[in-house]
């Protein structure tokens, strides 16, 4: 039994490390990130309930959802042409900028 849990965590530190975000760098994501206004608003708060808000979102799943754009295993051809040509580090960048603006607040 004890084997087992020692495999499991190996697995999900094996997982982890294989989805390691690179470090970004939210200054250089903000100057990277002005075809990305066109939509989803200067700072990531899109005015368009079509466009997501990035703004406040997990860096990680930004990131993550930028090269899943890349790949073709998220399916959109406006987001597809745009991260065509970005390296890791720009969607990198691009996921610390807008991961590090002022989201939605909830009211209660």
């Amino acid at each position: 039994m004890k084997h087992l849990a020692i495999l499991a965590l190996l697995g999900m530190v094996a997982s982890a490390q294989a989805w390691a975000v690179p470090d970004g760098n939210a200054a250089r994501g903000k100057a990277k990130s002005t075809t990305c206004a066109a939509c989803h608003g200067a700072d990531g708060n899109s005015q368009a309930a079509m466009f997501p808000r990035l703004a406040g979102q997990h860096p990680d799943y930004l990131y993550q959802a930028l090269t899943e754009y890349k790949s073709g295993e998220r399916k959109n051809a406006v987001m597809s042409g745009q991260v065509t040509n970005l390296s890791e580090q720009d969607m990198a960048d691009l996921a610390a900028y807008f991961g590090s603006q002022k989201g939605l607040t909830l009211k209660r």
